[in-house]
């Protein structure tokens, strides 16, 4: 599971150390590297494992072939993702069109989502981390837990 944040350094060849716990539970799946592809609702870039990249596009696959939001969301993930392979110290390049999506130039904020990961520019991170948790608040009645309300002690 991806879990916490973690900030590292672009070098000048575009390589950055991905964090040993991602490492570790991605080469747990038996693929040394993860998917990435520009996110389409924020300046970020969305990371997973090679399988979950393959349900996403069954999940797509279930979709009428000759209707419009087939092609959308294949041309907005399937096209856009590259596969990124760690080399011997367990970094990766990232490819410049997802450095500029997401307005990376220096250092990369590693976002643990559970199942998913995301890589922002950290103060763009900041900005949209405030947003994020008002809206939690906001919603924090719809998060169930084996259909009981875990904010109400049913855990």
């Amino acid at each position: 599971m991806f879990l916490s944040s973690y900030e590292n350094k672009l070098d000048k060849k575009g390589r950055v150390s991905v964090p040993s716990s991602f490492r570790s539970y991605l080469n747990s799946m038996k693929f040394s590297g993860f998917v990435a592809y520009p996110s389409f609702t924020n300046s970020s870039l969305e990371a997973c494992s090679k399988d979950r990249i393959e349900k996403i596009s069954n999940a797509i696959d279930t979709l009428n072939p000759f209707e419009e939001k087939r092609d959308y969301f294949a041309t907005s993930i399937l096209s856009e993702s590259t596969e990124l392979l760690f080399d011997t110290e367990g970094r990766v390049v990232i490819p410049d069109n997802l450095l500029n999506h997401a307005k990376i130039r220096n250092n990369i904020l590693f976002i643990g989502l559970g199942k998913t990961f995301q890589m922002w520019e950290p103060k763009i991170f900041q900005k949209f981390k405030s947003l994020a948790a008002k809206k939690a608040s906001k919603n924090r009645s719809k998060l169930k837990w084996d259909n009981k309300d875990i904010t109400k002690g049913g855990a």
